[in-house]
């Protein structure tokens, strides 16, 4: 079964102590999992996705304008991969294996041409890793399983602000997705 990994929202603002919307430490335990597993992706020749939310600065029509701060603004250093992660694109980026996939919703799917991508190459199973596990991987991983997709959400490479909202999110994968939890 031919797989793809979605890289979601791993950057500054996200993950790092001074980003404008950060779970924080949980954010940046997961780090070495995630960056061992996305390279271990991209060097398996696997479709390899890091979908990063983009924002407009002052954009009042957004719909999370009025629920989060201003976070992951196109052109500014919050919005860029964190950490290892950043290198680990740097390295990896122009190869046909791997695509950097602006998002301006929670899920990756949202308004993107990722379910093309995806159906292109075959890919019938998807393995979710990044932040917020009950917000953007939770939205990606509900529209991959109305899409049809299989689900495998990488427990130890997701994080969220709440410990609550991340195992609520866990349980949801499994019960209400048959998602497979490694």
């Amino acid at each position: 079964m031919k797989r793809a990994l979605i890289n979601i929202d791993y950057t500054n603002d996200f993950v790092a102590d001074h980003g404008a919307l950060t779970c924080g430490k949980p954010g940046q335990m997961i780090e070495k999992d995630l960056v061992q597993l996305t390279k271990h992706f991209i060097e398996n020749g696997d479709y390899t996705v890091f979908a990063v939310d983009c924002h407009e600065g002052n954009d009042p029509f957004h719909p999370e304008s009025t629920l989060y701060p201003p976070h992951n603004i196109a052109g500014t250093d919050g919005r860029e991969l964190y950490g290892e992660l950043y290198e680990v694109y740097e390295t990896a980026s122009g190869m046909d294996n791997v695509h950097y996939l602006d998002k301006t919703r929670y899920s990756a799917f949202a308004g993107t041409d990722l379910e093309l991508r995806l159906r292109e190459r075959g890919i019938e199973e998807v393995h979710l890793v990044g932040v917020c596990t009950d917000i953007c991987v939770l939205h990606t991983a509900v529209d991959a399983y109305n899409k049809g997709f299989r689900i495998v959400i990488h427990q130890n490479a997701v994080a969220s602000f709440s410990n609550e909202g991340h195992q609520w999110a866990l349980g949801h994968f499994k019960n209400s997705m048959n998602a497979e939890i490694r």
